[in-house]
C-alpha cells in the first residue's frame, strides 16, 4: 500500500517494550488484531501500561494470564473492562473527555506507542481514522510510534481524522467489519421519557445526545420539528431518519453550519455507509467537539444526558454505582455547561424513575462512595416517565418537591419523609 511499511501483526507488536505506555483507539475502530497479537507476548513483557477510553472486543489484556503483563488506566469504563477496572488489573482516570488530549500534549501521560485502525491510503497517501477521531488524533500526534491496522472496511470520514501514511511507522492488513453497536426498541417507559424530552426541543435547536434507547426515543418524536442541527461527541443510527426527512439540516448552527459535527460514532453498517465519504459529517477531536466555549455559540443547544441516580438536591451521579466504577465522566459536564450557556439552550438529564432492580433512581442522598458527575448547580431539566422539572433557580426544598413529583409513585411517600427529616420544613 502506498507509503506504508507493511509487516505481520506479530512483527508489528514486537516493537512494544516492557514499561511502555500504549494507546488503544476505541469504539467501533478498536484495533483488535493488534491488541490480541500484543497479548500473546505476555510472557516476555512486564509493566506495559494501556490508556484508552472505550474499546470494543474481548479486552484480553485484563484477563488471566495476559493481565500479568498489562495494566490498564482507562479514561472511560465500558462493559468489556468494567470488572478489571474494579479489581487489581485496571484503574480509572476521572477526566472530562474535553481534557484528555492534555495528558498527551502536555506530557502528563507520554505515549510510547499508539495502536490505531485506518482506511487504506488514497492516491495521495492519506488514510482515514474512520469513526473514532476523539482522543485518537492527539494520541498519534504525540506518540513516539504509530502502528496501524489497515482495513478497507473502515469508512473514509471527512473532517480532521485524515492522516498521511508517513505518520504510520508500521502497518498490518485487516479485512473485517468494524464493530457494530445496536440498540433495541425503546420500552414503554423509555418512549414516555422520549416524548417528554422531545417537547422541550425547539425548531432550530442544536442537539447533543448519545447512544441508547432514550436518545433514540427522543429522536423518534422529532418528526414534526424543523432545522435541527447536530453538534455532539457521538451519534448513532437514531439520527438517520431525521436526516433522510430533511429535519436535520444544521442550517441554524453557528459552528460548522450545515455539518453534523462529532468526534466518534457507533452503530449499524447502515450508519457506517452513511458516514463513508460524506462531506456533511465532520469528525473532529474531542477537544473541539466538547469545548464549552464553542458549544455555547450554537443556538438553542439541547444536551440530553443520563444518570445512574440523582439526589433530592439535584446532584447527578452518572459514572458509579456507589463505590463501583461503572462508566466514566465522559462529556456530560462539557455539554451540560455548553447548553446552559447557549442562547435558548437546555441542559437535560433523562432517566427512568427506577432501576432494573426496581429501586428508585431519585434518592434522598447518593449511595456511599458515589461520584458526583454533575453538580447540583449545573443541573437544569430532569425528566423521567412521570414528567419534566426544571431545577434552575430553585432552592433545596423546592428542588426536593420537584424531583419527588417525577419519582416513581411507590417511592414518593418515603422520599417526602426523608426530605422532611432533612429540611425540617417542606
Amino acid at each position: 500500500m502506498k507509503g506504508l511499511k507493511m509487516v505481520s501483526a506479530t512483527e508489528a507488536v514486537n516493537h512494544v517494550q516492557s514499561g511502555n505506555k500504549v494507546f488503544f483507539q476505541g469504539a467501533a475502530m478498536t484495533p483488535n488484531l493488534l491488541i490480541d497479537a500484543l497479548c500473546e507476548r505476555y510472557r516476555e513483557l512486564s509493566k506495559v501500561e494501556i490508556i484508552q477510553i472505550h474499546t470494543h472486543g474481548e479486552a484480553k489484556y485484563l484477563q488471566q494470564p495476559y493481565s500479568e503483563a498489562f495494566k490498564l488506566r482507562s479514561c472511560f469504563v465500558g462493559a468489556n473492562v468494567r470488572e478489571g477496572v474494579n479489581t487489581n488489573n485496571g484503574d480509572y482516570i476521572p477526566i472530562f473527555l474535553s481534557e484528555i488530549h492534555w495528558l498527551f500534549r502536555r506530557g502528563i501521560y507520554p505515549l510510547d506507542v499508539a495502536f490505531i485502525q485506518v482506511s487504506p491510503p488514497d492516491k495521495h497517501g492519506y488514510c482515514s481514522l474512520g469513526t473514532s477521531v476523539d482522543i485518537t488524533l492527539p494520541a498519534i500526534q504525540n506518540a513516539k510510534m504509530v502502528i496501524a491496522q489497515v482495513n478497507p472496511k473502515v469508512p473514509r470520514s471527512h473532517g480532521d481524522g485524515i492522516i498521511h501514511s508517513d505518520q504510520i511507522d508500521f502497518a498490518v492488513t485487516c479485512d473485517e467489519p468494524i464493530h457494530p453497536s445496536l440498540t433495541g426498541a425503546p420500552s414503554e417507559i423509555e418512549q414516555k421519557i422520549g416524548a417528554h424530552v422531545a417537547e422541550l426541543i425547539d425548531d432550530g435547536a442544536t442537539l447533543q445526545m448519545g447512544i441508547g434507547a432514550i436518545p433514540n426515543a427522543v429522536l423518534h418524536n422529532l418528526g414534526n420539528h424543523r432545522r435541527l442541527g447536530i453538534h455532539t461527541e457521538m451519534f448513532s443510527d437514531g439520527i438517520l431518519p431525521l436526516v433522510e426527512k430533511g429535519i436535520i439540516t444544521g442550517e441554524d448552527k453557528e459552528i460548522k453550519t450545515g455539518k453534523i459535527v462529532t468526534c466518534f460514532a457507533v452503530g449499524s453498517q447502515k450508519l457506517y455507509d452513511f458516514i463513508d465519504d460524506n462531506p456533511s459529517v465532520h469528525f473532529k477531536e474531542a477537544a473541539y467537539t466538547n469545548d464549552t466555549s464553542l458549544i455555547k455559540l450554537n443556538p438553542k443547544v439541547t444536551a440530553i444526558n443520563s444518570a445512574i441516580e440523582i439526589d433530592l438536591t439535584g446532584q447527578v451521579c452518572a459514572d458509579t454505582i456507589g463505590k463501583y466504577q461503572y462508566s466514566g465522566v465522559g462529556g456530560q459536564m462539557d455539554f451540560i455547561r455548553g447548553a446552559a450557556l447557549s442562547e435558548g439552550g437546555k441542559a437535560i438529564i433523562a432517566m427512568p424513575s427506577i432501576t432494573n432492580k426496581g429501586l428508585s433512581k431519585i434518592s434522598a442522598v447518593l449511595k456511599e462512595g458515589a461520584g458526583v458527575t454533575t453538580t447540583r448547580a449545573h443541573v437544569h431539566y430532569v425528566a423521567t416517565e412521570y414528567g419534566v422539572v426544571n431545577l434552575f433557580g430553585k432552592s433545596l426544598k423546592q428542588r426536593a418537591k420537584a424531583l419527588i413529583s417525577i419519582a416513581h409513585p411507590n417511592f414518593r411517600e418515603t422520599l417526602e419523609r426523608e426530605a422532611f427529616e432533612r429540611f425540617k420544613n417542606m
